[in-house]
């Protein structure tokens, strides 16, 4: 029983440390964590697809060494884990700025540090939500995270949107 609620413990507390975290990011990092987030909100599917091609690239050589029979391998090859979730939680940290955004679009009464933090918050719930957010929504969010990561430490900041006029309905005929 004891075991079932230290488990249980942990869980809570990551719960916890979680949207402390990616607060502590969008602190420190304001300028990376704004590019990430220009780049979640103009390039999603940039950011999924770059994200991917890192994670392959991470992946060769993070399964090779906690393969090897060797204790220090195993060790490097978690270390490669790890940095590569720091790398893509300031990603993350992007996205819930992103949902704090959009939090704050619906319900004006936020202020910007509370938007954001309501993001993690959300952010982290669809995370832990049985089946769907465990296999779909996690992975989905780390690689997209990790390719949002990797263009704001690059600078590649999105072209600035163009203004597009409102089309009218009406027609005017020339008068003659």
């Amino acid at each position: 029983m004891a075991n079932i609620s230290a488990f249980f413990g942990i869980l809570l507390l990551l719960g916890l440390a979680f949207p402390g975290l990616l607060t502590a990011w969008w602190l420190l990092f304001p300028a990376t964590v704004e590019r990430a987030r220009l780049r979640i909100e103009r390039t999603p599917w940039r950011c999924f697809w770059l994200g991917g091609v890192m994670t392959a690239i991470l992946l060769i050589p993070i399964v090779t060494l906690l393969a090897l029979p060797f204790g220090p391998a195993k060790f490097a090859g978690f270390v490669m884990i790890s940095i590569s979730l720091t790398i893509a939680s300031l990603g993350a940290a992007g996205i819930a700025a992103k949902m704090g955004e959009r939090l704050t679009s619906r319900s004006s009464n936020l202020s910007s540090v509370g938007a954001f933090v309501h993001g993690a918050i959300a952010l982290e719930l669809a995370a832990i939500f049985p089946v769907l957010g465990w296999f779909i929504f996690i992975p989905l969010t780390i690689v997209t995270a990790l390719g949002a990561t990797v263009f704001a430490l690059l600078h590649w900041v999105p072209a600035p949107q163009r203004a597009t006029l409102p089309i009218s309905t009406e027609t005017t005929l020339p008068q003659a």
